[in-house]
């Protein structure tokens, strides 16, 4: 039986209805599809501007108990010194040197604190310029010649010419950092070693075994000192974490140069990991970005 003109016109409605449902349907799935992904966004964003808050809070808090004691100490000294109570100039001296070297510590670690913030804050602040990073570790080891030489600590700078467009005071904080971490921390008479190394081309997951990257320098740092323990290796870039407290305290330590360590190498393109050495000693795996 033919249809006539009004079946043809409902029929069409029909289908432009059904195609226009199927349409509205799909677009409906979209907009539920963006707005959960909308919210998955919020909530992360939300769990990130947690963490941040939390770090925030914990970073006040253990720069606030840094500060107590150097604080609380140059102002017994003072006290002392400021009394009615006469001071023989031995102890007056003895006095004034511990308040001098308190003072040292405040000071390198408000130095510390303002780089820390500052690279995980306003990294971009951070000038880039052609620097040769090599060089840059001489100079961190010439400073640290002294020092070293005291515990009968030996120093073999193999790196060669790296140039690269970075920032030569973060450069020279990588360096520094990990050379007073070894001469503080892994003993007396123990070597230091830094050279390049060409990663392992395997599917491991450990930095040190990579595939290589010609845009990357590859630098490995070791002590032959005494390591830390396996639980510490985890955090051992984390901020204020102190594997001897007491010894740390004893050295002035911040706490805080490992974890300005790493930031400045993420700052430079590349990637830290550290171990212990089955001979013995701390080793780091780095690299930095050449341009």
């Amino acid at each position: 039986m033919a249809m006539d003109w009004s079946d043809v016109v409902l029929l069409v409605l029909a289908v432009a209805i059904f195609v226009l449902y199927v349409r509205l349907m799909r677009k409906n799935v979209r907009l539920r599809q963006m707005a959960d992904e909308a919210n998955r966004l919020r909530h992360e964003a939300e769990a990130a501007w947690q963490r941040n808050r939390q770090l925030k809070q914990e970073m006040t808090s253990n720069i606030a108990h840094e500060l107590k004691t150097p604080v609380s100490s140059i102002r017994g000294y003072l006290e002392i010194l400021l009394s009615d109570k006469p001071v023989d100039d031995e102890r007056r001296r003895y006095f004034l040197e511990r308040s001098f070297r308190q003072t040292l510590r405040l000071s390198d670690l408000i130095q510390d604190v303002s780089i820390i913030n500052k690279l995980e804050e306003s990294a971009d602040l951070f000038s880039r310029s052609e620097v040769d990073a090599s060089e840059v570790a001489k100079e961190a080891v010439s400073d640290l010649a002294d020092k070293a030489a005291a515990a009968g600590i030996t120093i073999a700078n193999h790196l060669p010419p790296m140039p690269q467009n970075g920032n030569r005071e973060l450069l020279y904080c990588i360096f520094r950092n990990l050379v007073e971490n070894s001469i503080s921390y892994a003993g007396n008479g123990i070597s230091i070693v830094l050279e390049t190394y060409e990663p392992i081309r395997t599917a491991s997951a450990n930095f040190e075994h990579r595939t290589s990257d010609a845009e990357l320098y590859y630098i490995h740092y070791y002590d032959t000192g005494r390591g830390v323990a396996d639980e510490y290796l985890s955090r051992l870039f984390d901020r204020f974490v102190r594997i001897d407290e007491g010894r740390s305290r004893q050295n002035g330590g911040t706490g805080l140069g490992l974890s300005i360590v790493k930031h400045a190498v993420l700052f430079h393109g590349g990637d830290i990991y550290a171990k212990n050495r089955p001979e013995g000693g701390l080793e780091f795996f780095f690299s930095l970005k050449k341009q």
